[in-house]
């Protein structure tokens, strides 16, 4: 029988001194409680691999009355824009020792609710909401179960936090750009009706032409569905009704996409003939053709801040959340008239 067969499991212990730290360290960088510097957290990870030290999360998250997971609700699994904000919880749970687990509320406030009670069953120890259509009352009632963060509303508690982005504003800079480079027959993909995010888009769509003191044609404006679907049809009904446009704002990117195909199976040149902007800045407005204008939507950053806000949440530590602001990235689909 050789050496080997009698080497016993690494422990705690043997973590910490082969990186060269205290025991209690190691503990509070695998339960997410340490605040330490990348370099030595990365000390303590690579001194796991080293020692193949293998923590009982479990037991350990029994001690705590804690499963170490979180529950996170989108709207769309499909959607490049939860895509991008996943990637940030994801990012924000490295190293922690919390695993997600990941529902959809398919836009529908009982099937929110439905998920998140799904997501309590299963011991969860807080839930990230990623926009959705349940009532702020109705976010505060779960939240007296287990910390809840959201986006897209504003929320302040002990248990739960919201933060939304300034949608309004974001349209107003869209629409202000194509006026200043002096459009003003500008039509608007809208966002589905009853959506929040949508009609502060409209407001500030709204908001821009009256400040520049042109007159608000209903006929320009054509309802979406933030889908690129809806992006076509909406143009495609403006050419069949007749309108004249020099620029179209799309209420997102993945609206933009489908304006941008309608416009080019019709023959028209973006920017020579129609300008475009959209809003989100997805990781493939960058890669169309010609390269999309857009408001960017720092929808990394919202993933990552509500990851931290809410593990500060579970340990019951104070939380100040803040996202960066909105901005217009200037690409190719604008031009001057």
């Amino acid at each position: 029988m050789s050496d080997d067969d009698h080497t016993s499991p690494s422990t705690l212990l043997d973590v910490a001194r082969e990186a060269g730290v205290s025991p209690s360290t190691v503990s509070r960088i695998l339960n997410g409680t340490a605040k330490v510097s990348d370099d030595k957290r990365q000390a303590v990870m690579a001194a796991i691999a080293r020692t193949k030290f293998a923590p009982n999360l479990m037991a350990q998250g029994l001690k705590k009355g804690r499963s170490q997971t979180i529950g996170i609700v989108v709207q769309d699994i499909s959607s490049p824009y939860f895509d991008e904000t996943l990637r940030g919880v994801d990012d924000g749970l490295k190293g922690t020792g919390y695993a997600s687990v990941i529902v959809s509320g398919h836009w529908n406030a009982e099937e929110e609710a439905d998920r998140i009670r799904l997501l309590l069953a299963r011991k969860v120890d807080g839930i990230i909401l990623l926009s959705g259509r349940m009532s702020d009352e109705t976010v505060l009632q779960f939240s007296g179960q287990r910390p809840i963060v959201s986006t897209g509303r504003s929320l302040n508690t002990r248990s739960a936090l919201g933060f939304k982005l300034d949608n309004e504003y974001g349209a107003w800079m869209a629409v202000r750009h194509l006026i200043e480079l002096g459009h003003r027959r500008i039509a608007f993909v809208s966002g589905p009706a009853n959506n929040i995010d949508a009609e502060e888009r409209a407001a500030g769509y709204r908001r821009a032409l009256f400040e520049a003191g042109i007159e608000l044609d209903p006929k320009l404006m054509v309802e979406g569905n933030f889908h690129e679907n809806s992006g076509l049809l909406a143009v495609s009904h403006l050419f069949d009704t007749g309108q004249q446009f020099t620029a179209v704002f799309a209420a997102n990117d993945q609206s933009a996409y489908g304006v941008r195909l309608c416009l080019y199976r019709k023959g028209i040149r973006v920017p020579d003939d129609v300008s475009l902007v959209g809003f989100d800045d997805l990781p493939g407005s960058s890669y169309t053709t010609p390269p999309l204008t857009t408001i960017r939507q720092p929808l990394y950053d919202m993933g990552l801040v509500a990851t931290h806000a809410l593990l500060r949440l579970i340990h019951g530590e104070p939380v100040q959340a803040q996202v960066p602001p909105l901005e217009l990235v200037v690409r190719e689909t604008t031009r001057r008239r």
